[in-house]
């Protein structure tokens, strides 16, 4: 997950917070397990391809997991999140990287600070304006050390192009936690003026008498396509090294370790490995 920009409107929460997953990393963990560290393994496999020196930032670093891998790795991490219930989370279940308050719209953590950026789980994608994707992109630059890498992942925006079957039917989800039933809803929708998908996650508890809403959340994240993100990063002194839709921690099948990228980018998610300019 990750990102600090993944607050939303919330309505009626049951246990008093502004949004029921950011605000409660281990419901978080539970709802989206990552029990082989895939994503932070998969993350580290694009570091030592391309010769990352070992000083790592995870923006949007959630609850910590992928920050506690890499570091794990022998990497020298610094995991930043804007929520502050999921860095508490972090320090406390995922320690060894130090963790910070930042966020991804614009940030100073140092100049050259880092020899890579990474930024998953669609984290980059709440950059829903220009402005604010050149505000990230500007401060990855700052922060990279000459040749540092920036390595990301999210939803492929070239996938909703003529394609309707993640919008169609809403998803369903149900599981425990702390002894309540949830079931979560959860509906996209395009909004194609403001370039964005649109997500309402509606949560109710299994056993509630009237089965209304405990809470509606919403959120969304911007529509990048390939060619689009290729051209803001070339615009920020950047070399797109790899940009692909798969595998990845996040496709269908999952990547595997030694998996090579692929050469297409047609898939719902995209990946990316680009390399700051040295000058």
């Amino acid at each position: 997950m990750a990102g600090g920009q993944k607050g939303s409107l919330v309505t009626g929460d049951p246990v008093g917070s502004r949004n029921l997953l950011t605000d409660n990393p281990a419901l978080y963990e539970a709802r989206f397990p990552d029990p082989d560290r895939l994503a932070g393994r998969w993350a580290e496999d694009c570091l030592r391809r391309h010769d990352a020196g070992p000083r790592v930032l995870d923006m949007g670093c959630g609850t910590g997991r992928d920050a506690a891998h890499l570091h794990s790795a022998g990497r020298t991490v610094t995991g930043a999140d804007l929520s502050e219930e999921m860095l508490a989370h972090a320090r406390a279940e995922h320690p060894g990287p130090a963790y910070v308050r930042a966020d991804l719209h614009g940030f100073d953590l140092g100049r050259a600070a880092f020899d890579a950026v990474v930024c998953l789980d669609s984290s980059l994608l709440y950059c829903h304006t220009n402005d604010q994707l050149d505000g990230f992109l500007a401060s990855c630059r700052r922060a990279l050390a000459p040749g540092g890498l920036l390595v990301a992942e999210m939803r492929n925006g070239a996938y909703f192009l003529g394609r309707t079957d993640l919008l169609d039917t809403p998803s369903v989800n149900a599981f425990t936690w702390q002894g309540t039933a949830y079931r979560s809803t959860t509906t996209l929708t395009v909004d194609r003026t403001a370039q964005l998908l649109r997500r309402t996650r509606a949560w109710t508890a299994v056993d509630g008498i009237d089965g209304s809403p405990l809470v509606e959340q919403r959120s969304a994240w911007r529509l990048l396509f390939p060619h689009e993100l290729r051209h803001f990063l070339a615009a920020h002194g950047f070399e797109v090294l790899e940009l692909h839709d798969g595998p990845g921690p996040r496709t269908e099948p999952p990547w595997r370790q030694g998996e090579l990228p692929g050469a297409t980018t047609d898939g719902d998610r995209l990946h990316v490995v680009a390399r700051r300019h040295t000058i």
